[in-house]
């Protein structure tokens, strides 16, 4: 199945918004209401969905958040689809969504991390669209550092996106607290690292993007949802680059995440694998990036540890779907994304 780009976003453009999995407290509407601001300053239009409660888990019933998706998906006058966060139950929505008549519409960015994964790696696998990886629409307020580009910027691009690692991240565990401040748009990054290979060395290489959250897809790696072995048989002649990161399972639980992924075939066309920086816990001397070692060291693969895509800011957005190159030299990483 190719892979089809949704229109670059213009100036003027509507930006549809539910919670196919989390929805909003009441002490958070305070940072939804700037998150919004923030996207209308930007030039966009904004509609807010019904399924935004808070009131359970999940924002509303699994076939409403289900309906409510889909109609903003296939609504022509809608250009990007962004939750407010992630969640947890955003695999309610696997056997409800009709991936058939999403595979023949107009593709429209669908934007998000963490549980989105959930639903954005099928939607490319499936219905062939791609789909951004990269922040949700609390985290919008924030100015990219230099050298990252903001997730619109990236839906808006035109030509190639090229990107640098900033070399500075929030230490993991540090948040701001929207409740207090929910204007903050500053991102606070207090601690110095590059990217690094696992082994040693430099690297280039290029390849079809494809990935997520560790423990979402974790939870459908072995299904029809998720079989990036397919897809890695299906662009076999230039491969693809595999990026996961870990938001909150211990070192142990993802170690055995990333073998089933490895199991399941998801590497066996992967020209380089990328694990985000960790916000998740070490497990008893055992860390994560042993958990990566572990599971990817020995595939001949090259494996670039400390990427700045997940839930440790600043957020880098990865198109799945995009042909992209990798490059890093002493540290310092670029992504040129081809979006087209």
């Amino acid at each position: 199945m190719s892979i089809r780009f949704p229109r670059p976003l213009a100036r003027g453009d509507l930006i549809g918004i539910t919670s196919p999995s989390a929805g909003v407290e009441d002490r958070m509407q305070g940072r939804l209401q700037v998150a919004l601001d923030s996207l209308r300053g930007r030039g966009y239009d904004v509609r807010v969905g019904q399924c935004m409660s808070a009131d359970q888990h999940v924002s509303a019933p699994k076939q409403e958040r289900a309906d409510e998706l889909m109609e903003m998906l296939l609504d022509p006058a809608i250009r990007a689809v962004v939750p407010p966060w992630g969640g947890e139950l955003a695999v309610d929505l696997l056997d409800l969504l009709d991936w058939e008549v999403l595979a023949s519409a107009e593709p429209t960015w669908l934007v998000g991390y963490s549980d989105m994964s959930t639903v954005m790696v099928p939607l490319t696998l499936r219905s062939g669209w791609a789909t951004l990886h990269g922040a949700n629409l609390m985290d919008s307020p924030y100015d990219p550092p230099e050298g990252l580009l903001h997730w619109t910027d990236v839906a808006a691009a035109t030509a190639d996106v090229v990107q640098n690692s900033p070399g500075r991240f929030r230490t993991p565990g540090r948040r701001d607290d929207y409740v207090d401040d929910p204007g903050v748009r500053e991102l606070d990054l207090d601690a110095e690292g590059g990217w690094s290979v696992l082994g040693g060395g430099d690297l280039e290489v290029s390849g079809r993007l494809i990935g997520g959250c560790t423990e979402t897809l974790g939870a459908i790696s072995g299904t029809p949802y998720a079989d990036v072995a397919a897809f890695g048989r299906e662009h076999a002649d230039e491969g693809i680059i595999v990026y996961v990161e870990a938001c909150d399972f211990g070192a142990f639980d993802v170690a055995r995440i990333l073998h089933g992924f490895r199991l399941a075939g998801w590497f066996e066309h992967a020209n380089a694998i990328l694990v985000g920086r960790p916000l998740a816990p070490d497990s008893d001397g055992f860390t994560q990036q042993d958990a990566a070692a572990d599971a990817l060291g020995d595939l001949g693969v090259p494996v670039v540890l400390d990427v700045d895509c997940g839930h440790v800011a600043p957020f880098l957005p990865l198109v799945n779907g995009a042909s992209a190159r990798i490059t890093l030299r002493d540290g310092r990483g670029e992504v040129t994304q081809h979006l087209g």
